[in-house]
């Protein structure tokens, strides 16, 4: 079978949820070839075999932590040509979108982004994509090339394919542009407990109607109930209530949890494309002519501050 190049998104050798579900994608297409680079890589081996990788490659260089993004696009670059795989697969984070932009430039493919499915096809791996809030599925392939795709977290399953995991060291020569942009300072991100937004099986977010910084802490509740991340539409983010990290939208982040539940946001289009492609989408607004009500699978018209903690202790009682 053909080869499938999957670029590796991990912590220290923790191997993070989206990389598994590229693999369970990947093996609908050929046979995964893992790429892991940074410190802690060749830790990230017995994750990968596990979940289907029939070979880990591992490059661990002080480059990866001393400069921005070029050292990872050179090092999978190499990967690519030590493979010549069928396809590349890369996690749509900001970093990961960056990295297969590069590497499709430096390889002369094309390249689809934000990916919630792919399919083998007869010329080529085909990629479903959500356009125009959700209104629109399209289906493409890349004509030229070997195709560069990166797939939105949520988008697959997470599957066990115990296979041989074979690892081998991959020699990178770094070039003079490698070494750039230099990495001065680095502030770890304070832990909240709660998993990472764009990776959360559940996502809980507040907008406008929350009416303040103060009242976020219904929203945290509910969260917490569920073992959700939260976030909050612009409006919120603009207003200074929560954090810019946590915004969901066109200038945030986007997301396609299981479940996401809005709750006071009104579905501006610019909070759509940033949750459109959620599996389910459950909106609480008091307004019944709110945009988000078109797009819901549920919606309860009333007031956040009277259905969201009921909602929350309904939850806690069916969990306790």
């Amino acid at each position: 079978m053909a080869e499938i190049l999957v670029y590796v998104d991990h912590v220290g050798g923790a191997v993070r949820k989206p990389t598994l579900e590229l693999l369970t994608l990947a093996r609908r297409l050929g046979d995964p070839v893992a790429l892991a680079v940074g410190e802690g890589a060749a830790d990230t081996a017995a994750a990968l075999a596990e979940h289907g990788a029939v070979k880990v490659l591992t490059v661990d260089a002080p480059e990866f932590a001393e400069y921005l993004v070029v050292p990872k696009v050179e090092a999978l670059q190499a990967a690519y040509e030590s493979v010549s795989p069928a396809a590349v697969l890369v996690p749509s984070s900001a970093e990961g979108k960056e990295v297969a932009a590069r590497l499709a430039v430096r390889i002369g493919s094309g390249i689809i982004t934000d990916a919630v499915d792919l399919e083998a096809g007869d010329e080529g791996p085909v990629a479903t994509q959500s356009a125009f809030a959700a209104s629109f599925t399209t289906k493409s392939r890349v004509s030229k090339g070997t195709p560069v795709i990166t797939v939105k977290p949520n988008s697959a399953p997470v599957e066990a394919a115990p296979a041989a995991g074979a690892v081998e060291a991959l020699a990178v020569s770094f070039s003079d542009g490698a070494r750039g942009t230099k990495v001065t300072s680095r502030t770890p991100r304070e832990s909240t407990g709660r998993p990472e937004l764009t990776e959360a099986a559940i996502v809980v977010s507040g907008g406008r109607g929350v009416n303040g910084a103060e009242n976020f802490a219904v929203i945290e509740a509910l969260a917490d109930s569920l073992g959700a991340a939260v976030g909050a539409s612009r409006a919120a983010v603009d207003a200074g209530w929560y954090p810019h990290s946590s915004q969901v939208g066109q200038t945030g982040k986007s997301v396609s949890p299981q479940l996401y539940i809005a709750s006071g946001i009104s579905g501006a289009i610019q909070h759509r494309a940033g949750m459109q492609t959620s599996k389910t989408i459950v909106a609480i607004n008091k307004d019944a002519e709110a945009p988000i009500f078109d797009l819901v699978d549920y919606g309860v018209v009333g007031d956040l501050f009277d259905v969201v903690p009921q909602l929350t202790e309904e939850v806690k009682t069916r969990k306790g």
